[in-house]
């Protein structure tokens, strides 16, 4: 790919986002969010709430882990499909196609400041010691530091989400300027060909994780040059949002969403990687959507670190002091407290101990 090409890639997937933010703005011009989507989505003839979300291809979340197990009493899921990204996601539960979805926290905030209602109520990915995203560099590139990287392009996968988070606090702290920073240019990939284009030379840095990290890494011949784990340590990065007038008018099913989901990352998180594995590959059997298995032999964790997945305070603060710094959000005017909410989490609010297995018990 070229660098005109990279240009228009880059310049596309910045309208796309604009034209998303207009639409949840015209969906809050016209009165509520409500405007924009098809309405509560009903419930069971036994009276369970139906849950509408997207999934991804190949994997198991957190939540469908939680139906499978049981531990859902008041809720039903039903997926309308898959998502194309985290901010696309959350896009999509703000403007009532769905109830729940789940990004990155820096795109949660933005949505947020944007005027959309929503909260954030749980944990939904991060790194741990196994499950990172590393920015990888070829190792003849002759790259060994962020300022190498002015005028260079880093592959990512999508904009305004976790990797362009990541990439540009990591330049910050390692001293550039922000006419600097801007100088390094993000180029949107799809993962599946991100490491070829760093291969190729039509980019200098690729972001890669899970299955596209580790195949690269066996090929050899590229090095990380920082990743998400070494800036942050283990870190929840990212939170499952509801929709403020959702949660009002549905509490007790975003509770019994928020439990089941706490509890079924708290079985992940304690259960042997092959039984993990083996019922992932079951659910997915089950669900006949005709996918590929592939990827579940490169799951590693579920990289929450922390039990249950409770958001701690500074998982949101820290993006929302970093787009204070980047002049998108006021001074003061927003404050993590504000934007998520602990009390369904039995984790957190004494149900259970905060290191204690899915079912309340001493973990092992």
């Amino acid at each position: 790919m070229g660098m005109l090409e990279n240009s228009k890639t880059s310049t596309r997937n910045k309208r796309w986002y604009r034209t998303l933010y207009a639409l949840l703005t015209l969906c809050l011009i016209a009165g509520t969010v409500a405007a924009c989507g098809k309405g509560d989505s009903g419930a069971t003839a036994d009276g369970r709430t139906i849950l509408r979300y997207q999934g991804s291809t190949g994997q198991v979340g957190p939540f469908e882990l939680a139906a499978d197990l049981g531990y859902f009493s008041k809720i039903q899921l039903h997926w309308e499909g898959d998502t194309t990204s985290g901010p696309a996601n959350i896009q999509a539960a703000a403007t009532k196609q769905i109830e729940f979805g789940s990004a990155f926290n820096g795109a949660v905030v933005k949505l947020s400041a944007g005027g959309a209602p929503i909260t954030s109520v749980l944990s939904s990915y991060g790194a741990d010691q196994e499950s990172f995203t590393g920015y990888y560099v070829r190792d003849d590139s002759g790259i060994k530091t962020a300022r190498d990287l002015i005028g260079k392009k880093v592959g990512v996968n999508t904009l305004g989400a976790h990797h362009e988070f990541i990439t540009r606090e990591w330049l910050h702290q390692q001293g550039l300027t922000d006419a600097e920073i801007k100088q390094v240019q993000l180029v949107v990939l799809p993962p599946v060909s991100t490491e070829e284009s760093l291969r190729k030379g039509q980019i200098d840095v690729a972001a890669l994780s899970s299955v596209f990290r580790d195949t690269a890494i066996a090929r050899g011949g590229i090095h990380p040059l920082y990743t998400d784990k070494d800036l942050f340590g283990q870190f929840d990065y990212g939170t499952f949002v509801f929709r403020k007038d959702y949660l009002a008018a549905h509490q007790d099913a975003v509770k019994d969403f928020v439990q089941g989901t706490a509890r079924a990352i708290r079985w992940a998180q304690i259960t042997p990687r092959d039984q993990v594995v083996a019922r992932f590959t079951d659910i997915i059997g089950k669900r006949g959507r005709n996918e590929n298995l592939d990827l579940l032999k490169y799951y590693r964790s579920t990289g929450i670190p922390v039990p249950g997945g409770v958001i701690a305070d500074k998982e949101i603060q820290i993006w929302i002091d970093w787009l204070v710094r980047n002049g998108e959000l006021p001074q003061g005017k927003y404050k993590a407290a504000d934007l998520y909410t602990n009390q369904y989490n039995p984790y957190a609010n004494g149900t259970y101990k905060p290191d204690a297995g899915p079912t309340g018990e001493a973990a092992k």
